[in-house]
């Protein structure tokens, strides 16, 4: 691999993480005004709010492969593994503390969710095929 090739890499994965967290940010923005507007709880969320994490995680996963048009396995695999480093640091940093094992189960989820994103997102592309 070159340089150029891993320059297209790390560009493809910068944009899935990118979506997910635009995306995580408009989703938590409202859920937050659910919980403060009205008489909804957080126990009553909780499968929505899970529910919209795969979503995103899928979205970015095919942003990913559809931005790099080859590899998309790898390439969403590599976008949920960076976003689960980039809430792991958060976690440990922020409260000292190590993923529980729910946690981390959610996190291998995460990743296989991005993962067929990619694959997905490959898949999708207008790449022009030669038979």
């Amino acid at each position: 691999m070159n340089i150029e090739e891993s320059k297209s890499y790390g560009s493809a994965v910068l944009y899935g993480v990118i979506a997910i967290f635009i995306v995580a940010l408009i989703s938590s923005l409202i859920f937050s005004l659910l919980l403060r507007f009205t008489s909804i709880d957080e126990a009553a969320l909780k499968f929505p709010i899970t529910t919209v994490s795969f979503i995103t995680l899928f979205v970015g996963g095919f942003i990913s492969g559809k931005r790099r048009k080859e590899k998309g396995w790898f390439l969403g695999g590599l976008t949920g593994f960076v976003y689960s480093f980039i809430i792991f640091l958060f976690h440990y940093l922020g409260f000292g503390k190590l993923f529980s094992f729910d946690e981390m189960v959610y996190h291998i989820c995460f990743f296989l969710t991005a993962m067929m994103g990619g694959i997905l997102g490959v898949n999708t592309s207008s790449k022009s095929r030669s038979i």
